[in-house]
């Protein structure tokens, strides 16, 4: 088990440098330079080989990739003189456009979005195994055909339609929710569950149209398995059936699938933020596409890429606590 975790975290660090490598060359070698950006139209070839040298981009790339991944681990300095600016790790680079710290920027951010992937995780997860559950125990009746149908509406709206839907009828129409704002937990925390509302739901509605549909094909299979019914036959009650030998096999995919998508959330919900006006990462990357700001935009991207890897591994870590025989194989 030990040697497993250890190759894991290993093949974590090797698919984070790559990502770091590709994302860097895609951003800083292919991309137009950031100095010419920053100078702006009336300007200069000395004033724009000023900034290169302030900011170091006059360096060889493989030099400037090396600062790059040294910031992460123990921070780096932009610029020189009055102008310097010290930026501790992990140091995720520095915008060109606001004159910011990225890393700051980031974590201004993160807390937001961070609440809005949560509550849509547990939204989904509940939503998307109870229904596929009961899908699965009333299969082929009407329970089955009208979960069935929901699945099928929930997976054809586009996000941004039923956030704008939802909006116009609770918020406009009701007058039921406030219009999602920042409002601080501790000020009040009626207000704040209110307006993470229609963002949960919104994100939920569509990750739970999958899982119901995973969870129910995966329920089904496992009570065709042997063991399901040689339970069975031993006189087990049906509901020790269904929850130790059928559901919690049948859990590993969906768990896999949970850490992925919670994991990509934390990157940021570009379209959710947006269209509700939340301050999260998504709306910091979709600014940030807006008016080119390259350091922002591969940080986000790093970002996301560093919670869907670690997620990956979580997972993986935790499949032989939700399915037995994967415990039994890691063993031996």
């Amino acid at each position: 088990m030990t040697r497993h975790v250890v190759n894991r975290l290993f093949g974590m660090i090797v698919v984070l440098f790559l990502v770091c490598l590709f994302t860097y060359l895609v951003f800083f070698a292919l991309s137009p330079d950031p100095a010419v950006q920053i100078c702006g139209k009336n300007c200069t070839p000395e004033r724009i080989d000023q900034i290169r040298a302030n900011l170091g981009l006059d360096a060889p790339f493989l030099t400037r990739f090396a600062a790059f991944l040294g910031g992460l681990v123990a921070g780096r300095t932009y610029g020189s003189g009055p102008s310097l600016v010290e930026c501790h790790a992990p140091c995720l680079g520095y915008s060109f456009q606001t004159s910011q710290l990225v890393t700051d920027m980031i974590v201004q951010r993160l807390p937001v979005t961070a609440v809005v992937a949560i509550g849509a995780a547990v939204l989904w997860l509940l939503m998307g195994v109870a229904g596929g559950l009961v899908s699965a125990v009333r299969e082929g009746r009407f329970a089955d055909r009208f979960i069935t149908a929901l699945t099928l509406g929930g997976m054809s709206i586009p996000n941004y339609v039923l956030a704008l839907a939802l909006q116009y009828v609770f918020v406009i129409w009701l007058r039921w929710l406030p219009f999602p704002q920042a409002v601080p937990f501790a000020d009040d925390p009626v207000q704040w569950f209110l307006n993470f509302v229609l963002p949960w739901t919104v994100l939920a509605i569509g990750y739970a149209s999958s899982y119901t549909r995973l969870t129910r094909a995966n329920v089904l299979d496992t009570l065709r398995e042997d063991y399901v019914r040689t339970a069975r036959a031993k006189g087990l009650p049906p509901a020790l059936v269904w929850r130790r030998h059928a559901l919690r096999p049948a859990l590993t995919p969906v768990v896999t699938i949970a850490g992925m998508d919670f994991a990509g959330l934390l990157g940021g919900a570009l379209i959710t933020e947006t269209v509700f006006g939340i301050n999260g990462v998504g709306k910091l990357a979709a600014d940030s596409i807006t008016k080119n700001d390259q350091p922002v935009i591969m940080a986000v991207t790093l970002l996301a890429a560093f919670f869907v890897v670690v997620g990956n591994v979580v997972v993986d870590l935790l499949y032989p606590v939700i399915d037995p025989r994967v415990r039994v194989g890691a063993a031996a």
